[in-house]
């Protein structure tokens, strides 16, 4: 008789599946936006720049806390350096400057106390990797086209990378 599969927290296959489906919908839409006509640029453009430097804001961050993770447990360093670096490349995507590999956090982030264990960083970047996902899945919806596309791409990274930490969690 087989044993039952032990309960499974956080996002499911299916869920990143349909995230996936979900980027490569968007990927595949395009609108009319600043078109020939010259109809509302400048706002758009705005709007535009407004959410760019939002995202490239928020992913530095979230490379901060990657830094404060790697700095409390560098044991971590194999685990956690890819997704580091993911994460460092959607900095650059939205057109923000990322600090180097073991750098301080962004000015006006205190540095937060380093969950004491390897479970729980792990925990941490993973609550924070999907939280940060599910906002840009809300803001790619007022984003002109390219840059929804790019948000829809980055927010399914992230949900991936809060799987791949979730699961490591419970290795």
């Amino acid at each position: 008789m087989p044993l039952p599969l032990p309960a499974r927290s956080g996002p499911r296959r299916r869920t990143l599946i349909a995230s996936l489906a979900g980027a490569a919908l968007l990927t595949g839409c395009s609108g009319a936006e600043g078109g020939a006509d010259g109809g509302s640029g400048a706002p758009a453009a705005a709007q535009e720049k407004r959410l760019r430097t939002k995202a490239a804001r928020e992913s530095a961050d979230l490379l901060g806390q990657y830094d404060q993770a790697l700095a409390a447990r560098p044991a971590l360093t194999e685990r956690l350096g890819p997704l580091r670096a993911e994460v460092e490349r959607h900095v650059k995507a939205f057109g923000g400057k990322s600090l180097p590999s073991g750098a301080a956090a962004p000015p006006g982030r205190k540095p937060a106390a380093g969950p004491a264990t390897e479970k729980d960083i792990l925990k941490a970047l993973s609550v924070a990797e999907q939280a940060l996902s599910d906002r840009r899945m809300t803001a790619l919806v007022d984003a002109p086209a390219e840059l929804a596309r790019l948000l829809a791409s980055v927010a399914a990274a992230g949900a991936a990378h809060a799987y791949l930490l979730s699961e490591d969690g419970r290795k």
